[in-house]
């Protein structure tokens, strides 16, 4: 696909949507019906910056277009979308499964994790799950994650991150028989735009708490500012100081959500001089103030919170 054929594919924030990420939580899930009918079972073609998706179809067709290539497959059946990947859907109606949605701090944590097994969620692919053996593990494992997100309960974050590091190990094993090249023929490798754009997202994940300048994020990146920038803005849809601030908002609503921390510590945590500073910054991009989503946020349950159509 060409450059500027690439460019006029719409970067979403979420799967179908382009408002923003609905929850402090690094992962999202959801059942592919309750977002797809919305669509009238089309997902058209885009891509996300900074989000990996995973689909598990435990019945049903899809028509899927992932880097330009198309493929009409039946369930069961798993399908890897990385970030940056061009792909698109077409469900049918008795369509069953959920999709499970990976901010890039979760996908990053993973990597350093599971190292060579974390490798399966960079790599656009799908894998037929043939043998009942391996479709019934993945829609029991799948099933623990969607009942263990939508239902709050003690230990919630410890026993997602479970569960998402044992779906990584899965679809490493089902990767494993054909390598990490992509069992799905003609999907095509990462640029090198692609590929420093993840280096500049992997030193976000490393860096933000200090709040490094993009001068100084390009200068490790070997660039210019002016290329991140335009590097930014062509893949991503962002500025390189979005991208960090991005990361930042969701880092101070994750605290806000799930820590007792004071307004001052989440400030000082964060890099911010001063907590007036982090105030400002967070109202002007929620229109809240920290206060006040915090607030906000204890009165209302988890499931309503994580609602897909809300916006934080």
């Amino acid at each position: 696909m060409s450059r500027s054929a690439q460019a006029s594919v719409p970067v979403f924030k979420l799967y179908g949507e382009t408002h923003p990420w609905p929850t402090p939580d690094l992962l999202h899930c959801e059942s592919i019906p309750e977002r797809s009918r919305l669509h009238d079972w089309y997902i058209r073609p885009h891509r996300h910056a900074d989000l990996v998706h995973v689909l598990h179809v435990a019945s049903g067709q899809v028509e899927l277009e992932l880097e330009g290539s198309q493929h009409a497959l039946q369930g069961p059946l798993v399908i890897v979308v990385p970030a940056m990947t061009i792909h698109g859907f077409r469900f049918s109606q008795d369509i069953e499964g959920h999709i499970v949605t990976l901010a890039q701090p979760l996908a990053e944590q993973l990597g350093q994790r599971l190292e060579e097994q974390a490798k399966v969620l960079k790599h656009p692919d799908y894998h037929l799950l043939g043998q009942a053996q391996k479709a019934r593990r993945l829609a029991t494992l799948v099933s623990q994650i969607d009942a263990e997100y939508r239902q709050p309960a003690p230990g919630r974050d410890r026993m997602l991150d479970a569960l998402i590091q044992a779906l990584a190990v899965e679809l490493a094993r089902l990767a494993e028989p054909h390598g990490l090249a992509g069992s799905a023929p003609g999907l095509r490798q990462r640029d090198r735009g692609h590929e420093h754009l993840a280096s500049f997202q992997a030193l976000i994940e490393a860096q933000y708490r200090q709040q490094p300048s993009v001068e100084r994020f390009a200068e490790q990146l070997g660039m210019s500012s002016a290329h991140l920038n335009a590097l930014c803005r062509r893949l991503a849809d962002r500025s390189a100081l979005q991208l960090l601030h991005e990361r930042l908002l969701l880092e101070a609503k994750r605290q806000l959500t799930y820590t007792n921390m004071t307004i001052s510590q989440v400030a000082d945590s964060l890099g911010f001089s001063e907590p007036a500073y982090f105030t400002r910054f967070f109202k002007r991009n929620t229109g809240l103030s920290p206060r006040d989503f915090r607030l906000r946020q204890h009165a209302t349950d988890v499931p309503k919170r994580d609602a897909p159509d809300q916006a934080s």
